[in-house]
């Protein structure tokens, strides 16, 4: 078996959560490539000292690797989709942040985790991508796909703006707001939910539209099939706004034109049978935990 493993350094948190994974494979002759920068932080802090070989992009991965293990949280599972990108690795995100949907293994059970990945008794969940195309070409995206969300919001002033929405060419709304969102329905426990967009199952082929602190009050969070191609034209006061794809930003010029439609390929996320998309919500919403159930 082959392991790309990414993840994020939080000192005390993960540095257990690290050395389980790694004592782990080892005992189980797991040939793991490790992400070249992590691999330099934990050198460092001297949590391993086995030479490993690394990679450093999208490229050095190919189909001779089984998974890629991801450690830290969500943000860290979107940094790893960068590296997967149409590959189709799997990719298994071992939870060392807060809350967490995206990464599902606990570190208290870490061990039993992983034997079933060494077993490969995980099941596979496919998630919707999002990418754009600016007009004119003014926006430096290098990595044009979200796994999240794509979001535009203002820029450089507290003042609204203004953003003409289509679908499939139609006009829907003028969002007057300070942005909007339209999120996968992974990203839909993300930015979305936290502006009061609804949640949708991984599996439901849609897309939220979701506005941000919207100012004409009757606009309302929208579910929309997920092979429409949505238009947006923004202005506003200033000379620029912003457009984030998940976590990577970049500024575009006022009145430019930025279609968003789903990617041709999907990423893979392992999905381990006692923790499911269901118990998660439960789990990280404190859902049944009302004292009057």
């Amino acid at each position: 078996m082959k392991v790309a493993i990414f993840g994020q350094y939080y000192q005390n948190d993960t540095r257990p959560i690290i050395k389980d994974i790694f004592v782990f494979f080892n005992r189980n002759n797991v040939e793991m490539v490790i992400e070249e920068k992590f691999l330099k932080i934990l050198y460092e802090e001297k949590i391993v000292e086995k030479q490993y070989n690394t990679f450093s992009s999208h490229a050095d991965l190919n189909s001779s690797f089984d998974i890629l293990i991801s450690i830290g949280g969500d943000g860290t599972i979107l940094r790893a989709a960068t590296f997967v990108r149409d590959s189709g690795i799997p990719i298994l995100g071992v939870n060392a942040g807060r809350l967490g949907f995206l990464a599902k293994v606990q570190k208290e059970n870490i061990g039993a985790f992983l034997q079933i990945v060494l077993e490969k008794k995980y099941t596979i969940s496919e998630r919707s991508l999002l990418t754009i195309d600016c007009s004119p070409n003014n926006a430096e995206i290098d990595i044009n796909f979200a796994m999240n969300e794509v979001a535009v919001s203002r820029k450089d002033t507290t003042s609204m703006i203004t953003i003409e929405t289509f679908l499939n060419g139609e006009y829907l709304n003028s969002y007057w707001a300070d942005g909007l969102i339209i999120a996968t329905p992974t990203g839909s426990t993300g930015y979305s939910l936290s502006c009061g967009g609804p949640i949708l199952t991984p599996e439901v082929k849609g897309l939220v539209v979701t506005p941000i602190a919207p100012h004409n009050l009757n606009a309302r969070p929208l579910v929309i099939p997920d092979n429409i191609e949505i238009t947006l034209k923004v202005s506003g006061r200033e000379a620029q706004y912003l457009v984030s794809l998940d976590s990577r930003i970049t500024s575009v010029n006022n009145n430019s034109v930025i279609k968003i439609k789903k990617t041709p390929f999907n990423i893979n996320m392992v999905e381990i049978p006692e923790e499911t998309f269901f118990k998660t919500l439960r789990t990280k919403l404190l859902w049944g935990e009302d004292k009057r159930n």
